[in-house]
Order: structure tokens, then sequence, then C-alpha cells
């Protein structure tokens, strides 16, 4: 087991990650009427979900899981088993994906096994830097990766923002936030407690339940969910034609 100075990093306890791509894409319009959101091509050698497959591949997480639903089997066919990639991938299904985001999460619960787990978004371009970043920390706790500095393509109305106190720990996560001191980048780290609160808040609200009502639930009850600064590394949110037009360009 590689050691550094005698510290055991996260990259070390590691080895699942879950990539959701169970959306429609419906804001994209006719680009995803027979093609999943996920599988539109960046540029000759890229698909959108690649990014983020590669993003993992490159930290050493090998089992990866995909949460599938609006064309799932497209997805499925072109991704395969993840060989080309270097890596083991699973696909779940998630026939609510119309729901909230962290529906698709719940999906993977059984997969994920109690272990911690590395989560990110199917339709989000990221540099491989904020993984890194992200498993080079000693702290093993729920954890966002959050940019300080955004870069001219974020749209500033659509991206969820967070605000942060001066412990490091997420105080509020939302788009409507009025006051905030970063952007949340879809890359997280999820422990069993983060799982625990997402099953009970399925079972009041069913479909009804995105990844921010998790976190204000963990905060409420007094858990600390952290951020990792990945500010200066690329990441992008693609929603919309003008986002991918953004990102081919």
């Amino acid at each position: 087991m590689k050691r550094r100075r005698g510290i055991i990093t996260l990259k070390e306890k590691i080895d699942k990650g879950i990539i959701l791509a169970a959306g429609d894409g419906d804001r994209l319009g006719h680009l995803t009427i027979t093609c999943p959101k996920v599988l539109l091509p960046v540029n000759e050698e890229a698909l959108l979900i690649s990014y983020p497959i590669e993003a993992l591949a490159a930290v050493g997480i090998s089992d990866i899981a995909i949460v599938v639903g609006y064309l799932g089997d497209k997805v499925v066919e072109a991704l395969g088993d993840g060989n080309d990639f270097g890596v083991r991938l699973q696909y779940i299904d998630n026939s609510d994906y119309l729901g909230g985001n962290a529906v698709s999460v719940y999906k993977a619960r059984e997969w994920v096994q109690g272990k911690p787990v590395v989560l990110c978004m199917g339709d989000h371009l990221i540099d491989g830097e904020i993984v890194e970043r992200l498993l080079n920390r000693q702290v093993f706790n729920e954890t966002l990766c959050v940019d300080f500095a955004p870069a001219h393509h974020h749209e500033l109305v659509e991206a969820t923002k967070v605000a942060v106190d001066d412990a490091g720990c997420i105080k509020n996560i939302g788009k409507g936030l009025s006051f905030w001191d970063a952007l949340d980048t879809g890359v997280f780290l999820l422990t069993e407690t983060f799982f625990l609160a997402l099953n009970e808040l399925v079972q009041y609200h069913s479909t009804d339940v995105e990844i921010s009502d998790v976190i204000h639930f963990l905060i409420n009850r007094g858990h600390h969910f952290d951020t990792c600064d990945v500010s200066g590394c690329f990441w992008a949110d693609v929603d919309t034609k003008e986002d991918l037009d953004l990102v081919r360009g």
C-alpha cells in the first residue's frame, strides 16, 4: 500500500465510483430525441461521459457503476464493459429518472455495499485533477468539490451555488442563493452516512429527492459536509445547446 510520509490518503481507500447518466436531457431539444445526453460528442474522440470515466480511471478507480435511465440501452451499447477505458463498468437502471437526481444515487446503494465512493455527473466535463485533489486528502467525510473562481463558461444563473463556513464546510447550497462562495462541480465523496440519510428521505418523499436535499438534511442534523477547493481546474456542466457549443468551441 502506497504511503506518503506515513499518511494514507483517500486514494488508497477508495476504488469505487458512480456516474449519473439517467436524465433525458430535454433542454437540449432535438439533440437528445434519439441520443442520450451523455453520449453527445464533445469532439471527434470523446463523448460527454468519457470525461468522468477517464477522470476516475486516472486515480485508480476501476469499479464504476453507471446509473442509466432514458435510452439506457444505448449507453450500455456504446460503453460496453469498460475495457476501452481500462475499468469495469456496471450498469444500474433507474426507471424513475424523471425524479430528483438523488434517486439515481439511491438506486446504486446496494452496489456500493457501504463502501466510500466518488460520485460524478455523466454530463459534466471534468479535469482529472479534480478527483486527484479530492482523494489526496486525509479527511474521510462527505465532501463536495467546489470552485471559488468560476470561469467565463459557467452559467451562474443555472449553477448550483455553495455557501461555505470558516471551517470549509457547507452551510447552504442551492441554485437560488443570494450569498454564496463557490460553485458545485458535481464531484462528491460519499460515505454510508449519505446513503443512510438518502434512504430516510426517499421513504418520505419517494422520487422527489435532490442531492442538495440530502446535504441540507445532514447539515440540519449536525453532520459536517466538507468541501474540497478545486479552483483552477477545468469543469463544465452541459445542460443546453449553448453549453455544448461552448465546450466544443
